[in-house]
This record gives structure tokens, C-alpha cells and sequence, in this order.
């Protein structure tokens, strides 16, 4: 049972006189009574001590006797009769035995008890002292009183005086004095029990640590716990501690003796469902030899008795058995209080109460009354009380805020540690993180913390492309006092938001190079950058002069650079195109991408007066494997005079290297051709899937007139032509007022506002451009709730080239004629659809649509199978299936990174019912 190693908080080392000494700096209160209550229960003096003066201090006890003041030290509380105990918000109470060493007995009526509080603060010489003086009257002495209190045990005996009739139990008169034995009166020798006897005289008892003093009517003992004189054994199962002596003393007619005993309960306590159940023998038999009568029976917190209503109410009871006195207490009794402690670092509490038994007996042979008052600490066994945390977080507020609980008043928050590192609660305050502590009636608290989304002290993490996870792991730091005992709780928070921005490029080109901008989204440079099939590195960046700050970057390129690709070759240009992508660095998806192809001029072939040719060969893109070095004119011996890894340089004399010539009626033209020829064992230098390579090189002279002619290359099988879709074209789109197609919306209109099923007139152009040869195709229209293109849900439109037969309002193609506006008739496509809204079981899930297409822009005079053939041109037995429930739901995202394509996007339009 707890018992000696929360004994006392005395705080000095022994017992010391203080003959009107004073410290330097100390304040005298005596006269002051503010947080101090002093007052009598029964046999003892009880004085309680607020924590508003105690906590943060550390306290000295004195008794005082006249101008006496005495250092009550552990050791000399136990002998004299003091004992105090707190609770860990300061509380205190100091009790003492009305017969103990230091208090002004007055017949054994009344008791003046004197005591003297000293409190330190931070320094010795920051003192402030109150005086305490309680008097207190008790008569209704039994013949026998038995105090078991936390740190002693005492026992006093009624003794006979020279005018008393009778003698008192266990009194015996001894004619012989033996000599040397003490003042006159006083106690001679004392004989413990253990049970052998051990005999001492009164000042080796006193050095043992024990009590002895007669007052007018009584004769007194005291012994601390587990001494050497003192033994356990136990009683109807209950653990009790026994102290026997037979004191010898001298009365005026002789040397008397008296045997005194007390027992005092260790244990006998049960924890069942949060219920407290102290038991007490019900006959303490190292006190009782015959039969006895109970004749009255207390329960009492903290030294004083309640009343059966103040027991009720609090839910104690106090019954007996057969063998046993038993006391129930609820735990978490207002009386009580928690302590917290941290086992393992693991966060527990323990409730202690301090109740009181107090019974009278007497014995039914000798009629003597027995007071038997047990004062008993009971600390529940460690109860687990991990932390719990409410997060109420709301993401779209972009902070994470947590509440953890909850903890006792003895618990405080010293520091939490973050992703990057440890910091005081003041630190985290100062950072901009809020932590606040929630104090509630019923005497526990909770911390609360809130951080920002952007702090550095939160992780980022981003599971698609669209949505980040933020986390943010914690580790709060306590201590509890005043043990300064640590422990530490773990948690986790995370939160995840559909509120990624991501990066845009865009691109010109002029005769020479590209332009390339980049704008970073909301998540940063937080991505890799791949120029064609390289990664861009510094070394790269500075190449292609690299320009940036914290939300842009730029890049010029040269169309000859390495990360570039030929697309098409002509006699005077060539059409280059630049792939820029940016990947998530993780998950390597695509961020954003750019595929820029720009026609710059470009001339390869020259013809000189003096009859010498130059032509310059490069890798196109559909021979990736090509080594230009090996490329011969059609004498194999003649090799490039110059040559790297995207081009081989040649030059040459009309008449050599195999050059024909061929005569014409006004000019001469000579003709060469570069190429990639087997070698000797009829093995190509090109792998079998590669294009066989051929460039025919000519030059034709007038009279006194040299030109520069066209060259091409020859694929195995045909001619090279013109690539579908291909280069620097522009295409918009835009929303006619009307079925005339003469009157737009412009970008100050928008949002446009329509009626339900009311038409809408959409026109797709392909501007700054007047090739008759070229026609616009829509390939597919669709729309969206949302200006992302690739937003679910969607609803389609056009669908490869044609109406979608899905959709109950059918989308209508309109003719279009060339006139003053329109000069190309080709290159524009309109269509007009009803306006409609999306609903999920008859619900308008939201009143804007957006409207987006691809288109592809293709070669009139090469039209292949497929889109090319012409709008709506397509086989009729396709199957479409049709969305359930949301009007436009699929299951996959739409592709975005044909060369061949063309993306434009109309809206929003406002549906309105007025």
C-alpha cells in the first residue's frame, strides 16, 4: 500500500531551534489569514494551506512552543505526531495529534497548537512566512485513543493519578524503583514487542525514531512505520502493522507500567468497476482479547466526519460484514483528486483520496472505551488514459487544425516537433502555427493546434495529377509537474484538395529559332522538363538561354538545335518541330506538353559559275537511326566533306562523282544524287524497318545564268507529300447570335446567357491562312460542366467527324459558302446544338456548360482513309454506347497530344429560366 514514499514534502534536513531568528528579506504574516484555514477534528488539529500560496514554493514547516521554533523534518513529524500531505496543484493539508511534542496541553482539555509556515521562492533570501495558532478543546477522551496516520502510528493510555479511584488498564504498580531511573514522573524504560521483547530506555527510544511523553491524564506513544520494533500480520486477510510496548514510569507512589498496543491497516483495498472498496477488520485482535461492543462508527475525508447526507450525495457508503468494516468510494469522488504520471512514456493517471474510519468499542469484560481512528492514502492502481485527438480540419480553409485530450491540470505542453524539427510552444505561436490551451469545469484540458497548408512544416504529395495530399505529422511533447516527468503522443493528420494548377507553355517561332515560355502552376518548379528526348539540365538551359524567376521560364532554341526534329524537307525551307514536356518527377506524368512545328527557310543546294555543286543532307524523323557519315553521292567514293550526327555537308564538281548531265533546249541540268547504298557484303546501313534514304540533287545552268532547282527525298514507295495537319496554323471558335453566322460573340459577352433547348451556333475556322488546299475537320465536340477540358462528366457532340445519334437533339451541320468574309470555304466548319444542362436524377447538377472540340486540318488533294475523307464521312455501322444516369459520363479522358490536331474551347454559357 502507498504509505512511506509519499510520506511528507518537508524540505529541510533535521530538526533545528530557532530562538527568534529571522532571515534576511523575510515577510512577517502573521496577522494575515488569506489561503490558510485552520481547524479541530476530534483528536487532531487540521490546518489546509491553498495552492495559491503554496505552488511554486517550496515550504518549511515549524512548530512553535513560546518563542521556540522547531524544524519539523520527516523523521520528527513521524515521532512528534505531524503529518502533511499535497496534491499536485499545491493543495495542502498539515495535521497534528493534539498530543504531539510541540503543542501547549492544558490538562488535556485544551490544545493550543502553534505552527510557523515559511515559503522559498526562488532564491533563500525570498521568504514569506505565516503564522498559524489553532486552539482546540477535546474531553471526550477514551480510555484508550489510537491514531493510525500516514507517516506514525500512536497509541495513548488513560493513566490513574494520586486522586483518581481505581487504576486504569492494564496499570500495574511495580514498590521497586530501580536506580538511575529518570526524572522524577517521567518514563523510565520502554518494552517492545516484536513479538520477542526488546527493552530500551526512553532516550534510546527517542534516538530509534520513537515517541514517548506522559501529559496529567495520559500516557502517549507514537512509532513511525516499518521500524525495527514494529512487525505486520495479517487479519481477516487484510495486511496490518502492529506496534506493542510496556512503558515503565514513576508515578509519586511507586513505578508503574503500562502495556499499550496499536494496529494499524497497510492494505485491504479493492478496485472493482471504478469503485473504491476499502475493507477494515472488523476485530483487530492485537487490540481486542474478548468480546466488545461497536458503539459508534464514523467515515470521515481528509480527518473530518461526514454526515449520512454529505455520504450520499457523494455516493460513499460505510457497512459491515461479518469480519470486515467496509468503505466505498466512487473514483473521481469530488474529496479526491487525479495524478498524472508516464510510465513508458505512456500517458496514465491514478486517483487518490484520503478517507478516515473512525469506531468506538468497548470491551465487554473491563467496560474501558477504545477510539480507533485510521486517516488511510489510497492511490488507484495506474489507469491508461491515452490521448484522442479530434481533427476538424476543413480543407477548403487550407488548415489543418487538431484538438488533442484530454490531460489533467499537472500535464503542460512544452514543445511539439514537426517535419523540420523541434519548437516551443511560443516558437510555434511565433511561426504563425496557433496553439491554445482549452482549460474545462471538471478540472482537465486539451491543446489545440492549427497550421496552414503552406507552411515548409507540411509534406505535400500528390497522388494524380489534379489533387494534392498534404500531411502533417506531429509529435507533442509534455511534462508533468511537478515531477518534470516527460512523455510524448504521435499523430498524424492529412487532408487532400483537388487544387492543383498546373504549368502552361506556349511557343512562336520567327526565321531562326523557337520561343518558349513557361508558366509554373501553383505547385512551383516542382516538375522535370524534357526538350525532345532530353532532360533539360543546367548545362542544356544555358545552351538554349535559359531565362527564370519564381513563376516563369523561357528558352530560345535554334531550329538547327540537337533536340530537334525534321519533319519536312523542301527545296527552300524546312519544317522543324520542337517537343517540350513536363513530367511529374515521381509518377512521371505529363504535367503539360508543346509540340511547336515552325517552317523556316532553308537552303540546301548550291550551284556555283564555276561548276561546282554543294548540297547539304539531314536526318529527317523517319530514319532516326540514320548515321549521316555514311551517306556517298552515287560514286561511293565520294563521302561528306563534312558531317555530324543530324547532317553531312558535300561538295563536288559537275563533272565527278557520277553527276549526269542531261541537255535541254535552253539550259543543261546535272543531276546527283545522295544516298545510303549497300556495302560489299549487300548488307544496308539502315535497319529493315527504316525508309531506304535518296535525295536527288540538281543543278541546270542558262546562259550566263546560274539557279539553284528543287530537291526532294524519295521514300521506297512514293513520293514524299505534304504531312496532314501540319505547321504553324491557327484555329478558333465562336459563338454566332444567330443562324446568319454575321454577328459574334466577343470575350466581353461571356458568360452568354440562354434559354433551355434554345439554339446555339458555333463556327470552327482555320485562320491566317488562304491554301485552298487545305480543309478543316472537326473530329469530335463535346461538353463539359467545367472549363477543363478533360472534366467529368462530359456529354459528346460530334464524335469522329459526326453527329452524336445518342443525343435526342441532334447536332446540326450548317453549309458554308465563300463570300466577302469567307474566302476558303474549307476552312470552316459550323454546327449548331440546343442548349441543355446536366442533371443527375432530375437534379440540375450545375446551370453552365462549356464547350470544347478537336480539329484536324488535312490536305484536300491527299485524302486517306479516315477523318480526311471529308466531316461526317464515315462508315454507318458504328455502335455507341450510351452514358447512364449523368448525362455525358465516360469512363476515359480524352488524349490531347496529337500533332494533327487542333483544340479550341467555347464558354461558359449560363442556362436561365426568366
Amino acid at each position: 500500500m502507498w504509505r512511506l514514499g509519499n510520506i511528507l514534502l518537508w524540505n529541510l534536513m533535521a530538526a533545528v531551534i530557532l530562538l527568534g531568528q529571522a532571515r534576511p528579506n523575510m515577510k512577517l504574516n502573521s496577522q494575515s489569514r488569506s489561503g490558510l484555514r485552520s481547524d479541530c477534528v476530534g483528536n487532531l488539529m487540521r490546518l489546509s494551506l491553498d495552492k495559491a500560496l503554496a505552488v511554486g514554493n517550496e515550504l518549511e514547516v515549524e512548530a512553535v512552543v513560546g518563542t521556540q521554533h522547531i524544524v519539523l523534518t520527516p523523521r520528527l513529524a513521524a515521532q512528534c505526531g505531524y503529518s502533511m500531505e499535497s496534491d499536485p496543484w499545491g493543495n495542502t493539508r498539515i495535521y497534528s495529534s493534539l498530543l504531539g511534542c510541540y503543542v501547549d496541553n492544558k490538562d488535556d482539555q485544551t490544545f493550543n497548537v502553534g505552527l510557523r509556515l515559511r515559503m522559498y521562492g526562488h532564491t533563500q533570501s525570498d521568504v514569506v512566512t505565516h503564522d498559524v495558532m489553532q486552539t482546540c478543546s477535546y474531553t471526550q477522551w477514551a480510555s484508550r485513543e489510537i491514531i493510525c496516520d500516514r507517516n506514525y502510528m500512536e497509541v495513548s493510555n488513560h493513566i490513574t493519578t494520586p486522586e483518581a479511584k481505581g487504576q486504569a488498564q492494564d496499570v500495574k504498580d511495580i514498590n521497586t524503583i530501580p536506580d538511575a531511573s529518570g526524572a522524577a514522573h517521567g518514563i523510565w524504560k520502554l518494552t517492545f514487542y516484536t513479538p520477542e521483547p526488546v527493552s530500551m530506555v526512553l532516550s534510546e527510544a527517542e534516538q530509534a525514531g520513537y515517541g514517548a511523553m506522559l501529559t496529567s491524564t495520559r500516557l502517549v506513544m507514537r512509532s513511525p512505520y516499518n521500524t525495527a520494533e514494529t512487525y505486520s500480520e495479517e487479519v481477516g486477510g487484510v495486511p496490518i502493522e502492529v506496534f506493542r510496548v510496556s512503558a515503565y514510569y514513576q508515578a509519586p507512589h511507586g513505578l508503574n507500567v503500562v502495556n499499550l498496543a496499536a494496529a494499524c491497516p497497510t492494505g485491504g483495498v479493492l478496485f472493482i468497476n471504478d469503485v473504491i472498496s476499502w475493507h477494515v477488520p472488523r476485530r483487530v485482535t492485537p487490540l481486542l482479547d474478548g468480546n466488545f461492543e461497536v458503539l459508534e462508527m464514523h467515515m470521515g475525508i481528509n480527518g473530518k466526519r461526514l454526515h449520512g447526507s454529505q455520504m450520499a450525495a457523494r455516493g460513499y457508503t460505510l457497512s459491515t460484514t461479518p469480519h470486515h468494516i467496509v468503505i466505498e468510494i466512487p473514483v473521481g469522488s469530488p474529496d479526491g483528486h487525479f495524478k498524472s504520471h508516464a510510465p513508458d512514456y505512456q500517458y496514465h493517471i491514478t486517483y487518490i483520496v484520503e478517507p478516515m474510519l473512525e469506531v468506538l468499542w468497548r470491551t465487554t469484560d473491563t467496560q474501558d472505551d477504545t477510539r480507533y481512528k485510521v486517516l488511510f492514502p489510497i492511490t488507484t492502481p495506474l489507469m491508461p488514459q491515452p490521448p484522442h485527438f479530434h481533427e476538424n480540419t476543413v480543407p477548403e480553409a487550407r488548415v489543418f487544425s487538431v484538438i488533442l485530450g484530454t490531460f489533467l491540470h499537472d500535464v503542460v505542453l512544452r514543445n511539439i516537433t514537426f517535419s523540420t524539427g523541434v519548437l516551443t510552444v511560443e516558437e510555434s505561436n511565433a511561426r504563425g502555427f496557433t496553439v491554445q490551451e482549452h482549460n474545462y469545469p471538471n478540472g482537465t484540458k486539451s491543446f489545440s493546434l492549427s497550421v496552414p497548408f503552406d507552411s515548409a512544416v507540411v509534406l505535400k504529395h500528390n497522388p494524380d495529377r489534379l489533387v494534392t495530399t498534404y500531411f502533417l505529422p506531429l509529435i507533442f511533447g509534455f511534462i508533468i509537474l511537478p515531477e518534470e516527468t516527460l512523455f510524448a503522443h504521435p499523430i498524424e493528420l492529412q487532408a487532400s484538395l483537388p487544387d492543383v494548377e498546373l504549368p502552361t507553355i506556349t511557343g512562336t517561332c520567327d526565321q531562326n529559332q523557337f520561343y518558349i515560355g513557361v508558366k509554373y502552376g501553383n505547385q512551383g518548379h516542382n516538375f522535370k522538363a524534357m526538350v525532345g528526348p532530353r532532360e533539360l539540365t543546367a548545362e542544356i538551359a544555358d545552351e538554349y538561354n535559359f531565362q527564370g524567376n519564381g513563376t516563369h521560364f523561357s528558352l530560345i532554341l535554334p531550329y538547327t538545335a540537337k533536340d530537334t526534329a525534321f519533319e519536312l524537307i523542301t527545296s527552300d525551307s524546312v519544317r522543324t518541330r520542337v517537343d517540350l514536356l513536363l513530367l511529374d518527377p515521381i509518377n512521371n506524368w505529363v504535367l503539360s506538353d508543346l509540340y511547336l512545328s515552325c517552317t523556316f527557310p532553308f537552303i540546301r543546294t548550291t550551284c556555283d559559275p564555276n561548276g561546282t555543286m554543294t548540297a547539304m543532307a539531314v536526318k529527317m524523323e523517319s530514319v532516326p537511326n540514320l548515321s549521316p557519315s555514311r551517306l556517298t553521292l552515287k560514286d561511293q567514293s565520294c563521302k561528306p566533306a563534312f558531317s555530324d550526327d543530324r547532317s553531312a555537308y558535300f561538295s563536288f564538281s559537275v563533272d565527278s562523282c557520277g553527276t549526269t548531265r542531261t541537255f535541254f533546249d535552253h539550259y543543261m541540268l546535272y543531276e546527283n544524287e545522295i544516298g545510303l547504298y549497300y556495302n560489299n557484303k549487300g548488307v544496308a546501313y539502315t535497319s529493315p524497318v527504316d525508309p531506304e534514304y535518296r535525295q536527288t540533287v540538281s543543278c541546270y545552268y542558262v546562259v550566263n545564268e546560274t539557279r539553284t532547282v528543287t530537291f526532294s527525298s524519295k521514300p521506297r514507295r512514293y513520293e514524299p507529300t505534304a504531312e496532314i495537319g501540319s505547321g504553324q496554323l491557327m484555329v478558333q471558335m465562336r459563338l454566332a447570335h444567330d443562324s446568319s453566322y454575321n454577328l459574334f460573340y466577343q470575350a466581353e459577352d461571356y458568360p452568354v446567357v440562354k434559354y433551355l433547348r434554345q439554339p446555339l451556333y458555333f463556327e470552327v475556322e482555320l485562320i491566317e491562312s488562304t491554301d485552298p488546299n487545305l480543309e478543316l475537320i472537326l473530329e469530335k465536340c463535346w461538353a463539359t460542366l467545367y472549363d477543363d477540358r478533360t472534366s467529368l462528366p462530359l456529354w459528346d457532340i460530334i464524335v469522329d467527324g459526326c453527329e452524336n445519334p445518342d443525343d435526342s437533339y441532334v447536332t446540326i451541320f450548317h453549309p458554308v459558302v465563300s463570300n466577302a468574309r469567307v474566302l476558303v470555304s474549307s476552312h470552316i466548319k459550323r454546327f449548331s446544338i440546343k442548349m441543355f444542362t446536366f442533371t443527375k436524377e432530375e437534379v440540375v447538377l450545375k446551370d453552365k456548360i462549356y464547350v470544347h472540340c478537336d480539329a484536324v486540318i488535312c490536305d484536300k488533294n491527299n485524302q486517306l482513309d479516315g477523318l480526311c475523307r471529308g466531316q461526317c464521312v464515315q462508315p454507318t455501322h458504328r455502335i455507341y454506347s450510351r452514358p447512364q444516369e449523368i448525362k455525358g459520363v465516360r469512363r476515359g479522358q480524352r488524349g490531347t497530344d496529337s500533332t494533327q490536331q487542333r483544340q479550341i474551347s467555347s464558354g461558359p454559357i449560363v442556362l436561365t429560366s426568366e
